[in-house]
């Protein structure tokens, strides 16, 4: 049997908007599950923006606050339009003492709306997850979503049907190296977390 108190340790990761994230697994020795303790605060949101783990289930438990979540379900790489996915998109709030799950290849990005901080466990199973997707259709053969590969030294797009690569650019607008997905009224955009300057398509280097 393994105890963790989740304030007694510095936090795993904080992000440049504050958002602190506790790693629970690690301490706790899991060998099926990955468990994470966040603090989001107002107006901020979870890391990754709109995602999906291929391999993995989630379940996001609110301890305090309110959670906002994007979801999408899995997109139909018949459907380069993506019309089907986009008219079932919709957007979720979850109170404290309530729990959600997303399945694999479910797209899910949360937020904090509320004007207090957001705490709330993330539980995923199995323990690690190689296949992460984001909503970006590959450019090379038009059919996939893109994976992540966070292998190198850029974070990169990799599509694993055919194997085109690209590698996200910092924003054109301000420079800055953090543009998260989101779903906005006319479908999937790019985002700056910098000025807010909203992009069709993640601008990527030349």
């Amino acid at each position: 049997m393994e105890r963790v108190a989740f304030d007694d340790d510095e936090p795993t990761d904080v992000s440049a908007a504050g958002t602190d994230r506790r790693g629970l697994s690690g301490p706790l020795g899991t060998d099926g599950v990955s468990i994470n303790r966040y603090r989001v605060p107002p107006g901020e949101g979870f890391p990754s923006g709109l995602h999906a783990h291929v391999d993995q289930e989630e379940v996001f438990v609110v301890l305090d606050g309110t959670a906002t979540f994007e979801t999408l379900p899995g997109r139909d790489p018949d459907d380069p339009d993506d019309a089907g996915a986009l008219q079932t998109a919709r957007e979720i709030t979850v109170e404290a003492a309530e729990a959600v799950r997303f399945a694999p290849e479910e797209y899910q990005s949360g937020y904090n709306r509320g004007e207090s901080d957001l705490v709330a466990l993330a539980v995923g199973a199995p323990r690690e997850t190689a296949d992460v997707r984001v909503p970006v259709r590959c450019l090379g053969c038009g059919e996939a979503d893109f994976a992540l590969d966070a292998s190198g030294d850029e974070l990169a797009f990799v599509c694993p049907g055919c194997d085109t690569e690209r590698v996200p650019a910092p924003c054109p607008d301000c420079g800055s190296d953090a543009l998260t997905l989101t779903l906005d009224d006319g479908g999937i955009v790019a985002v700056c977390d910098g000025c807010s300057a909203a992009f069709d398509e993640p601008p990527y280097r030349d």
